[in-house]
C-alpha cells in the first residue's frame, strides 16, 4: 500500500456517491443495484444526450428500462431507486466531481481484428471525462473488457494527464470486469464472483469496498489489474473455444451422416470420479459484444506485454484465433445448408424468398450486437435472395427492417431459417407455416436445434439443420 493514498482515502471517508458511465447492458443494472444498497447515498448514471442514445435519460429517470427482452426484476428495481431519488441519469458530466467512485462500462470493439487495434474511441472519451473532473481520493474503476495492460498504461496516463493527479498517490485506480449475460443481468452481478484488480493494494481494497455490498452469493477475488484484464479476456476466449469445438464436431457429424446431439449425449454421460466431458451447443454463429472480440484483446495483450518471452510452436496459429474463425464461419455454413436445400427442390438462391427468424444473437433478448444473422443475411442478398426478418424483441437495426408479425414474414417464403432460439420459435407448427408459405416443398433450415426434424419432414418440408447429418 502507498501510505499517501491510504491517508487520502481515510481523509475522504467511505464511498457514498457513485457515478456510472455507460448506460447499457452493464451500466444500467449495475447503477440500479448500487442505488439499492444502504451503504451508498446517491448514484448518478452518465449518458451523452446524443441523437442515438439520449432517449435513455428520460426513460431511466421515469423508472423505465431502455433494455427490452426478458430481463427479470430490472424494471421494478429501476422504478424503486428512481422513485426514492437514489438513482438519477444525467448528461452533465461535470457532476463526476461530486462522486467518491466512478465506474466505466463502455464498449471496446475491434474495427479490424486482423491488425489487433481496438476501437477505444468511446472508452478514451469516457476516461477523459472522468479525468477532467477527477478529485483527490476518488476511485476510478474500468469495467469494460480491455486489452491487458490498459489500466496501468493508457487509462492511467489519460487520467493523470487530464487531472494533474497521480494514480496510486492521489486517487485509486482498478479494473473490475463485468461478468454478465443478457437475460440475467441483475442475478449475474449479485451472484457471480467479482474479479477486482487494482494498480496497487490500496486501490484493490478501495474497489473491494465498492463491490462487496452488492454481492449476495458472489465473492470478491482480488488480484492485480493486469491479471484481472487477462481473467476476463481469457474466460470469454475459453468459452468461444468450447463453442468452436462443438461447432467443428457438428460439421464432422454432418459430413459423416450422424446426429451431433446423439454424440453429445454420449460424451456428456461420462461423469464421476472427477471426470466430466460436458460439451456446449453448436449453432449458426456466435454474436454479442464480448465473445466476438475478447480473443483479440487477449492476443493483443500478449503481443504488447509478453511477445519477447512467449514460447509457442513456431509458425502455428493461435488456437484461440482459429476457434474465433470457426465460429465466424458458421453463418457461411448456414448459407450453404440453405443453398443445398433449395437445390433439392429445384430452386436457386437467386429469386427465392427467405424468412429469417431471429435477429438477436441470444434467445429471448433484444441484444443485436454483432448478430450472426447479419452476415447470413448479407450472403443471401448477395446471392439474389429476398430476405425478410422476424424478431419478437429487436425493434430496429441499422439498415435492416425487422418485423414482429410472423405471418407477414413467412408469407410466400421458400425458406424459413431459424437463427435465434427465441422461445416462441419452439412453438412453430409446420402445417401452419406451410399454409402461409404456399409452397409444395418449402424449406426449413434450423441453426439452433429448435424444430423437430421428423415433424417438419412429415409436414412436407425439406429439412436442413446444423449437426444433423442423419437428417440433412
Amino acid at each position: 500500500m502507498t501510505s499517501k493514498l491510504q491517508s487520502v482515502l481515510e481523509g475522504r471517508g467511505p464511498i457514498k456517491k457513485i457515478g456510472v458511465l455507460g448506460m447499457g447492458y452493464v451500466g444500467i443494472p449495475a447503477a440500479a443495484l448500487f442505488a439499492d444498497v444502504d451503504n451508498f447515498d446517491k448514484v448518478l448514471g452518465f449518458q451523452r444526450n446524443s441523437a442515438s442514445s439520449g432517449y435513455k435519460i428520460e426513460m431511466i429517470n421515469n423508472g423505465e428500462s431502455p433494455l427490452k427482452g426478458e430481463e427479470p426484476g430490472l424494471e421494478e428495481l429501476l422504478k424503486k431507486v428512481t422513485d426514492t431519488d437514489k438513482f438519477e441519469c444525467t448528461s452533465d458530466f461535470s457532476r463526476i466531481a461530486e462522486m467518491d467512485a466512478v465506474t466505466l462500462a463502455i464498449q471496446t470493439p475491434f474495427e479490424n481484428p486482423q491488425d489487433l487495434i481496438p476501437d477505444f474511441g468511446a472508452l478514451v472519451a469516457g476516461i477523459r471525462n472522468v479525468g477532467k473532473y477527477l478529485t483527490s481520493g476518488m476511485l476510478v474503476v474500468l469495467e469494460s473488457t480491455i486489452t491487458p495492460g490498459t489500466t496501468v498504461g493508457m487509462a492511467r496516463e489519460i487520467l493523470e494527464e487530464e487531472s494533474g493527479l497521480v494514480a496510486g498517490e492521489d486517487f485509486a485506480l482498478a479494473h473490475a470486469p463485468e461478468r454478465v449475460m443478457v437475460g440475467r443481468l441483475l442475478r449475474n452481478i449479485q451472484e457471480h464472483d467479482r474479479i477486482v484488480g487494482g494498480i496497487d493494494d490500496v486501490s484493490t481494497q478501495r474497489a473491494v469496498e465498492l463491490y462487496t455490498p452488492v454481492l449476495t452469493k458472489g465473492q470478491i477475488i482480488p488480484m492485480t489489474a493486469t491479471a484481472a484484464e487477462v481473467t476476463k479476456t481469457a474466460e470469454n476466449t475459453f468459452r468461444d473455444l468450447q463453442i468452436a469445438a462443438a461447432n467443428q464436431l457438428a460439421l464432422y457429424c454432418e459430413a459423416m451422416g450422424i446426429n451431433f446431439y446423439d454424440v453429445r449425449a454420449g460424451v456428456d454421460s461420462l461423469k464421476g470420479e472427477g471426470i466430466t466431458r460436458a460439451m456446449l451447443w453448436p449453432g449458426a454463429g456466435v454474436g454479442g459484444h464480448c465473445l466476438t472480440k475478447d480473443t483479440y484483446h487477449l492476443e493483443r495483450g500478449v503481443k504488447m506485454l509478453g511477445a519477447d518471452d512467449l514460447d509457442y510452436p513456431e509458425g502455428k496459429d493461435s488456437i484461440f484465433v482459429l476457434a474465433r474463425n470457426v465460429n465466424d464461419f458458421m453463418p457461411k455454413h448456414m448459407f450453404k445448408l440453405t443453398q443445398d436445400a433449395l437445390s433439392a427442390v429445384g430452386k436457386s438462391m437467386d429469386g427465392s424468398k427467405v424468412a429469417l427468424l431471429g435477429w438477436a444473437f441470444l434467445n429471448d433478448s433484444d441484444d443485436a450486437r454483432n448478430p450472426p444473422s447479419e452476415p447470413y443475411r448479407d450472403l443471401l442478398i448477395e446471392a439474389g435472395a429476398e430476405v425478410m426478418v422476424h424478431d419478437p424483441h429487436v425493434r430496429e437495426h441499422p439498415g435492416v427492417e425487422i418485423m414482429t408479425d410472423m405471418d407477414t414474414v413467412v408469407a410466400d417464403a421458400d425458406v424459413v431459417a431459424v437463427m435465434t432460439g427465441h422461445s416462441e420459435y419452439f412453438e412453430l407448427e409446420p402445417s401452419v407455416l406451410k399454409g402461409f408459405m404456399g409452397k409444395d416443398r418449402p424449406v426449413v433450415v434450423d441453426g439452433r436445434n429448435v424444430v423437430d426434424p421428423d415433424a417438419w419432414i412429415d409436414g412436407g418440408f425439406v429439412y436442413k439443420g446444423i449437426g444433423r447429418g442423419d437428417k440433412n
